[in-house]
């Protein structure tokens, strides 16, 4: 027991694990506030148009982030190893790429979008009636166009509390807006709009406090910085941008789409079934999701400075946390998942409820994704620490092919099982990617430790 008392201890004084947990709590206000409003926008709409709606928005993010080149991770890998190395002409300059490059295909997939509306709104949400909601929508895109490179740049400069005020007044904005259309009684265009003036805000905000911030990690005249002679080698800096694109494409085909997968193979209220599961497990994850842009910057610190011992730590330490709360929560799904989500209670005599009996069968779906999303929950460092070492092609090898496996199988298998077919696909893509990646991670570090002089 002295000895347990004493490691807790020792955690406490692990000022990297304070710094990571504290910038990950300052996150997590604002996404609170955004998985309760998405409990009431299911209930104000039903399931059908609850199902449309979330075609909408995932068709739209789908394509924004399909030509995005993950500038986040960009800037996170390069600038945030040039920081550690105090070059900040070099991270100057690679700032400036990234905000150019992504203006460009923000403006590309927003014409990519206007092309294939009319064929989202027929395929997917089955109502062609609707394609102007895909364009209304796609104005996010536009509001986005430097949204990953300011916050890439916030991440590594340490200013999460920044970054959580503007989530914060984001979910106020949001939440105001929607509570005067939940008192009309609003439809799937009024919540949309809701929807998008949210995102209007965290896609200028972001931009707007970099501005205000750089000046003071990288110097007042970082803007003027000149991109020849600063920046990395071209070839390696593209390879690794054009790897981490079609990583993120392929997750988003892989993990990120499910709620149009099931909308195509079967309905819209499928589609509401799924956009519910995936819901909760927001709710079970977001506790841990900011760890994943929090600790990335650690991650990559540890690495170019070659700290081995330090870095385990940090994974060893952060995975103990996300597996205990993924694990206690699990066990109450479990306990009183159906009887707590989807059953009305009797409360001082009034009839209450989280989502209504109509939303049940998506308690099927909740338990099954639940196996995967709980594995990737707990390793959630599993890609930051490869692409921290450089590698980004490897997630991308790994998630491509089953990837391909996980939609080979859902022609053959979801129309003849049903739905519960794609979630157990959905799952079992976790499973293997995060393994394989987790283990060639930790592979990593050990030859490194092994091969390379250390500066604990």
């Amino acid at each position: 027991m002295k000895k347990l008392f004493s490691g807790l201890k020792s955690w406490g004084k692990d000022v990297v694990l304070r710094k990571v947990v504290g910038n990950s709590a300052y996150l997590f206000g604002g996404q609170a506030v955004s998985a309760v409003l998405s409990i009431l926008t299911a209930n104000l709409l039903g399931v059908a148009s609850f199902g449309a709606l979330g075609v909408v928005i995932s068709f739209v993010t789908n394509i924004n982030r399909l030509l995005s080149f993950r500038m986040g991770d960009f800037v996170v890998r390069y600038v945030g190893g040039f920081l550690a190395e105090d070059k900040r002409k070099e991270a100057a300059a690679v700032l400036k790429a990234a905000a150019l490059t992504e203006l460009v295909t923000s403006l590309v997939a927003y014409g990519v979008l206007v092309l294939l509306s009319g064929w989202g709104a027929a395929t997917f949400a089955k109502d062609p009636s609707i394609r102007s909601l895909f364009l209304i929508y796609g104005i996010t895109i536009l509001g986005n166009v430097m949204t990953e490179t300011a916050t890439g740049a916030l991440q590594v400069t340490g200013h999460f509390r920044s970054q959580a005020l503007l989530n914060l007044l984001q979910s106020l904005l949001t939440a105001g807006l929607f509570v005067l259309v939940f008192i009309n009684q609003g439809g799937i265009f009024a919540v949309m709009l809701v929807y998008l003036a949210g995102k209007m805000v965290l896609g200028i905000g972001p931009v707007l406090l970099a501005l205000y911030w750089l000046p003071k990690s990288l110097g007042k005249q970082w803007l003027r910085t000149p991109l020849r002679g600063n920046l990395p080698p071209f070839g390696p800096m593209a390879r690794f941008a054009i790897s981490s694109n079609f990583s993120g494409t392929i997750t988003l085909v892989a993990r990120d789409s499910e709620v149009l997968w099931v909308s195509y193979f079967f309905d819209t209220t499928v589609g509401g079934y799924f956009k519910v599961a995936l819901a909760v497990i927001n709710l079970v994850v977001m506790p841990i999701t900011p760890f994943i842009s929090t600790s990335f910057p650690e991650i990559t610190r540890h690495v170019v400075r070659k700290q081995w011992s330090q870095l385990k730590q940090l994974l060893t330490r952060v995975t103990v946390i996300s597996g205990g709360w993924t694990s206690a929560v699990t066990v109450g799904l479990l306990l009183l998942g159906r009887q707590l989500l989807f059953s009305p209670w009797n409360l001082f005599g009034h009839t209450i409820y989280i989502y209504k009996e109509a939303y049940a069968p998506a308690y099927g779906v909740l338990l099954v994704i639940l196996i995967g999303f709980g594995v990737a929950n707990i390793f959630f460092w599993d890609r930051s620490l490869l692409l921290a070492f450089g590698k980004a092609e490897l997630p991308l090898k790994v998630s491509f092919f089953t990837m391909l496996g996980k939609v080979l199988l859902a022609f053959l298998i979801v129309p003849k099982l049903g739905y519960l077919a794609e979630a157990a696909l959905f799952s079992a893509y976790f499973v293997i990617t995060v393994g394989i990646l987790v283990s060639r991670g930790l592979a990593e570090i050990r030859k490194q430790s092994l091969f390379e002089p250390t500066a604990e």
